[in-house]
């Protein structure tokens, strides 16, 4: 079985390369981020020509998640209980298209498209802590409820845990940018400390290996990239991972979006 994340970057800019995609990499199920669509507009006949069952939720042409699976999706779910909204809104079925969660051949697999703090200082920056925050108090009780369940917390988190994980710590100190404060780092690691596992760093260590290289500046060809984006794993359902791949070919290439798919192999 094979479980993958993408943040596609516009589902409908990104429809051809998505499908073929598909029949290349064979993934059983795909956590998806940024669809920036709404439900009347997302293609819902994609995936199911191409055998995959899927569930979408976007309000508008921000944010937006999705997945998709032929192996099952049972019991899909919105947002996570008091998930944290950004302004005001009119209610908590409005809170951004950021998290949805469904059950898929008997893994409970999270798609999360992580807030963006912005800036330091930004009111951007407090909101995204507390959204990762509430997220880990829940996962913290899904273990406790049952510790050996399948869960698969798939996603762009708008973090890099490590220094490795940027192509130039030291710029991204001075510059005081985003994704590398010890305060971001910290929330991540609550996941680790509550049992969670990055499943795919240990197929892919070391410094240089990322999943998200910007548009701007010739990023990809002179691999100034991040790695943002991750699998963590349940301590079950990490026990069954068997293989891990940075699909970092599709990265490359006309209409590509900025973030390569990273794929989890299960026994």
């Amino acid at each position: 079985m094979k479980i993958a994340t993408w943040n596609v970057n516009s589902i409908r800019a990104r429809a051809d390369r998505l499908e073929q995609w598909l029949l290349r990499s064979d993934v059983d199920v795909v956590a998806i981020q940024e669809t920036k669509a709404s439900d009347e507009n997302f293609p819902w006949d994609l995936f199911e020509k191409n055998g995959y069952e899927v569930a979408h939720f976007g309000l508008n042409q921000w944010n937006g998640v999705a997945i998709a699976s032929r192996v099952g999706l049972d019991d899909v779910e919105r947002t996570f209980v008091d998930q944290p909204h950004f302004g005001k809104i009119e209610d908590e079925i409005h809170a951004e298209a950021r998290a949805m969660a469904a059950t898929c051949g008997g893994v409970r697999v999270w798609s999360l498209y992580v807030p963006n703090g912005r800036a330091i200082g930004d009111p951007h920056m407090p909101y995204k802590l507390q959204w990762l925050d509430v997220l880990k108090n829940h996962a913290i009780a899904w273990l406790q409820e049952d510790p050996e369940a399948q869960i698969a917390l798939c996603g762009d988190w708008n973090i890099a845990p490590r220094d490795e994980d940027v192509w130039d710590i030291d710029l991204f100190r001075r510059e005081g940018y985003t994704h590398v404060t010890d305060e971001e780092r910290a929330a991540f690691h609550a996941f680790e400390e509550a049992g969670f596992i990055d499943v795919v760093r240990p197929y892919h260590p070391g410094p240089g290996t990322y999943t998200y290289w910007d548009y701007t500046q010739l990023r990809f060809p002179k691999k100034q990239g991040m790695r943002i984006d991750f699998v963590l794993a349940s301590p079950a359902l990490a026990n069954r991972v068997s293989g891990a791949l940075i699909d970092r070919e599709e990265r490359k290439g006309k209409g590509a979006s900025d973030h390569a798919p990273v794929i989890v192999e299960l026994d």
